[in-house]
């Protein structure tokens, strides 16, 4: 079941919080859905509530619960408040009676303003070489990982005993979607490990346990761009680690910032 296919399913389950949705194994990391999955089909539940001249200005996702496959579960909408430029919209996964994900989504309308800063960050990667797109290996790699391209450019593979926490490259859908919209790139984003993993020396997992991205524009990509991204590691102490990325087009331009914290089980 491509992508597409599940965004379809939750732009259900955001008209109508009666209905339900499954999803199959092989977009599973683990036991649950792979984070990037759980956020996309909450944020594409939220979008049905909200006017769409208001753009998305950051997503807060904490991951309460393993979300299963092949099983039943309902998208809990509720909008908190709604006034005349922003919006503030609360989301929950429900499986078996139990909270799964829980997100919170802030949107806003254009404002007239004379202040502005813009960005001062750029881009490190280099162009896209797809001799280096990372082979999907059944059994070894997460299942989800066969319906995404990463293309690893900085860091190193996990649990390869590394002496950094950087990562980074390039990543895109398998599936070329009909539209690159804000789902399919807080999809993508979480698809790459958590930075420290690399460092582990041998395997041993690591489970994202809250997760906030920040969009700096509405995205104009072209469905079948590469997207570019820059994780690195601030800290790591006693067990847990907080990583902040940067999601870039391939022309350079910000898309996104993206900050999460990890615990870490080695």
């Amino acid at each position: 079941m491509h992508f597409e296919q599940l965004l379809a399913m939750a732009t259900e389950l955001g008209k109508d919080k009666t209905k339900v949705m499954q999803f199959p194994e092989n977009w599973c990391q683990g036991r649950t859905a792979f984070g990037g999955l759980s956020a996309a089909l909450l944020y594409q539940a939220i979008r049905q509530h909200i006017d769409s001249s208001r753009r998305l200005l950051s997503l807060s996702t904490n991951f309460v619960g393993p979300l299963i496959a092949d099983n039943d579960f309902s998208i809990d909408v509720e909008v908190l408040r709604e006034g005349k430029n922003s919006a503030q919209v609360l989301a929950k996964v429900i499986q078996n009676g139990d909270v799964c994900v829980i997100t919170q989504a802030c949107f806003g309308a254009e404002r007239q303003s004379d202040v502005r800063v813009d960005v001062t960050k750029t881009m490190q990667l280099k162009p896209v070489d797809e001799r280096f797109i990372l082979p999907y290996k059944e059994g070894v790699m997460p299942a989800f990982f066969q319906h995404v391209a990463l293309c690893l450019q900085d860091g190193n593979m996990p649990f390869s005993g590394a002496d950094t926490s950087h990562l980074g490259g390039w990543m895109k859908f398998k599936h070329v979607p009909e539209q690159m919209t804000e789902a399919h790139i807080i999809a993508l984003t979480d698809a790459w490990p958590p930075t420290l993993l690399q460092m582990y020396k041998q395997p041993a997992p690591a489970s994202s346990m809250s997760w906030y991205i920040e969009f700096v524009e509405e995205p104009a990509i072209a469905n079948d761009a590469w997207i570019g991204y820059e994780a690195v590691t601030h800290h790591s102490k006693d067990g847990y680690g907080l990583e902040d990325g940067c999601i870039w087009s391939e022309s350079g331009k910000l898309i996104a910032l993206s900050r999460q914290t990890v615990a870490l089980f080695a």
